[in-house]
C-alpha cells in the first residue's frame, strides 16, 4: 500500500505543471508601455503646439512660430510646422498689404475731396467764379479715374472670371497700343517703335492684357526724354511656348533699390509723378493672372527696361 501511494505521488508530481518565470514578460510589457508613452509624447506634443499656433493665427496673431520650438528635430512634423509658419507669415503680409492699401486709398481720395469742399465753399461765397466749377469738375474726374483703376486692379487680382478668357494675339495687341502711344509721344517729339515678328496666340483676358501693356508703354512714353525713342520688342523664347516683351525708354530710370517696389500700389517711383501709382501694379497683377512675370531693370540707354514674359498656356 505504501509503495502504491508513493508511486501515485510520483506520477502526480510528474503531471503537475511547473510554475513559469513571468519576469521577462512583465519586463517586456513595462518597456513596451514606456516606449508607447514616449512615442505618444514625441508625436502629440508638437501636434499640440501646432493646434495652439493655428488657434492664435485664427485670432489674428500672425507672429506665432512653431518651428523654433522643435529644435533639431527632422521629420514630417517639422515640414508641417515650417508650412504653418510660412502660411502665418504670408497671412501677415497680406493683411498688412490690405491695411496699407486702404490707407493709401483713403489718402488719395481725401486730397481731391478736400479741394472740392474748398472750391464749393468759395463758390458759395463768390458765385461769379467759374474757375471753381472747373476745379470741382477736374477733381471729380480725378476721383472717377482713381476708382476705375482700383476696379481694374481688383479684377487683375481676382482668380475668377476665366470664362472671359479667349484666344488673343499678343503681337497684334501690342501693335494697337503702340499706334495709340505714338500720338501721345508725338506731342513731346518722341517715337515709339515696335520690333516683332509673326504672331503669338495665347489664351487670356484681352482687356487685362491690354491694360497691362498699355500702362507699361504709356509709362515709358511719359518718362522718356523729349526727342528720344521708346522701343517695344516682342520675341518668342526658344521652343515658342513663351513670349518675351521688353519696353525700354530713355528716362531718368529708377533707383536699383526701388526696382521691385514700383509694382506696388500707389508707389509713384519718383516724387514728381502726377499719377496714382497704380499702372504698374495693375500690369503686375494682370501678368501674374496669366501665369507670367514682369521685372524692371536698368536699361543700357540709362532709362528703365521692363521685361514681361507670358506663357502660351494660361496657368490655372
Amino acid at each position: 500500500t505504501l509503495s502504491s501511494s508513493s508511486a501515485a505521488s510520483d506520477v502526480y508530481k510528474r503531471q503537475a505543471p511547473r510554475p513559469r518565470n513571468l519576469g521577462p514578460f512583465v519586463t517586456g510589457a513595462v518597456m513596451s508601455a514606456l516606449f508607447a508613452l514616449l512615442c505618444s509624447f514625441y508625436l502629440t506634443r508638437p501636434l499640440t503646439w501646432l493646434r495652439e499656433a493655428m488657434g492664435q493665427v485664427a485670432q489674428g496673431r500672425f507672429d506665432v512660430r512653431v518651428r523654433p520650438r522643435l529644435g533639431k528635430r527632422r521629420d514630417e512634423i517639422v515640414d508641417l510646422a515650417e508650412d504653418c509658419d510660412r502660411m502665418a507669415g504670408q497671412l501677415k503680409a497680406l493683411v498688412q498689404a490690405q491695411q496699407n492699401l486702404l490707407h493709401d486709398i483713403s489718402h488719395e481720395l481725401r486730397s481731391p475731396l478736400t479741394r472740392m469742399h474748398a472750391a464749393i465753399g468759395l463758390m458759395r461765397q463768390q458765385p461769379d467764379r467759374p474757375d471753381m466749377l472747373e476745379r470741382v469738375e477736374r477733381e471729380s474726374r480725378r476721383m472717377d479715374d482713381l476708382i476705375e483703376q482700383l476696379l481694374t486692379l481688383a479684377r487683375a487680382q481676382s482668380r475668377q472670371g476665366n470664362n472671359d478668357f479667349a484666344s488673343v494675339d499678343v503681337v497684334e495687341l501690342l501693335a494697337q497700343i503702340v499706334e495709340d502711344a505714338r500720338f501721345e509721344a508725338g506731342m513731346k517729339q518722341c517715337q515709339v517703335s515696335l520690333l516683332a515678328q509673326g504672331a503669338f496666340l495665347m489664351h487670356g483676358h484681352e482687356e487685362l492684357l491690354y491694360r497691362a501693356f498699355e500702362n507699361v508703354i504709356r509709362n515709358a512714353v511719359r518718362y522718356t526724354k523729349p526727342g528720344t525713342a521708346v522701343l517695344v520688342e516682342a520675341a518668342p523664347a526658344p521652343g515658342g511656348q513663351w513670349l518675351q516683351v521688353c519696353v525700354s525708354d530713355h528716362g531718368p530710370g529708377v533707383d536699383p533699390a526701388r526696382l521691385q517696389r514700383i509694382f506696388e500700389p500707389f508707389d509713384r517711383g519718383t516724387d514728381s509723378s502726377d499719377g496714382f501709382g497704380l499702372g504698374l501694379a495693375i500690369a503686375q497683377r494682370a501678368i501674374a493672372l496669366h501665369g507670367g512675370s514682369i521685372t524692371a531693370l536698368a536699361a543700357a540707354t540709362g532709362g528703365l527696361r521692363v521685361r514681361i514674359e507670358l506663357p502660351q498656356a494660361t496657368a490655372t
